[in-house]
């Protein structure tokens, strides 16, 4: 079996270091066929760290989808041959403008929240954390036609007395220096509750178009826990791809 090692004398925190590790680990052939993982103990007994560390870098990957845990089999990494990469992600400001739309915000609010245990996961913070959410209901002249809310990690240092009308990646980099460079999306339907059916001038149970967007900057670290729900008959999700010949 092939050995691994991380280093136990770099100011990396050991569960970094063991997500970095599991990152190289998905371009080996071996594991690119389906091969699973050293079981828990043995790959925490190789690397020196406790079960719960190699958890913690674990269920991140599992909760991004790399990695795949069937109880009583064992951890492997996912078939990526289906995902599609689009490298020049955009805003959504940058999306409407880039189209000609003229975007107007019905409504913008900050708080100050404890986040749930999935906003807690991905931003890699206890849920006793107080985190910054931010709401902003957006549309066209003709009416409001997504709902958007935003978690982001407080290391940042927003505040929330910010000027959310615009681009809000262009505030994280300008007033606060975080550059986003990953954003990787779930997208789902979903039926209008009764939240969504008010805020988006609907009815209850109509279709909704479901984007959730994970955000990182470029040394990968969480920067914001987005979702965007958008009226089923106001938006179509196009995605352009290449085939390599």
């Amino acid at each position: 079996m092939k050995r691994y090692s991380i280093d136990h004398k770099s100011q990396i925190p050991l569960h970094a270091q063991v997500e970095s590790l599991l990152r190289e680990m998905s371009g080996e052939q071996d594991y690119k066929e389906g091969k699973y993982l050293p079981n828990e103990v043995e790959l925490a007994k190789q690397l020196g760290i406790s079960r719960n560390t190699l958890r913690q870098a674990t269920n991140k990957l599992v909760y991004e989808g790399i990695l795949l845990r069937k109880k009583g089999v064992g951890t492997k990494f996912a078939d990526t041959s289906v995902n599609t990469r689009l490298r020049n992600w955009s805003s959504f400001s940058q999306e409407m403008k880039a189209l000609g739309i003229k975007i107007k915000n019905y409504e913008i609010r900050a708080d100050w929240v404890y986040p749930d245990r999935e906003v807690a996961q991905f931003l890699e913070i206890s849920q006793d954390t107080r985190v910054l959410k931010m709401e902003r209901l957006r549309g066209t002249v003709q009416g409001p036609f997504v709902y958007f809310f935003s978690f982001f990690h407080p290391r940042i240092g927003l505040t929330g007395r910010e000027d959310f009308s615009g681009s809000l990646y262009d505030i994280l980099e300008n007033q606060y220096s975080t550059r986003v460079k990953v954003s990787k999306e779930q997208i789902s339907a979903c039926a209008a509750d009764s939240l969504l059916a008010e805020k988006l001038r609907m009815k209850q149970g109509q279709p909704v178009l479901k984007r959730k967007r994970l955000v990182y900057d470029p040394g990968q670290r969480p920067v914001e826990f987005n979702v965007g729900y958008y009226r089923g008959d106001s938006f179509i999700y196009t995605i352009e791809s290449e085939r390599e010949l």
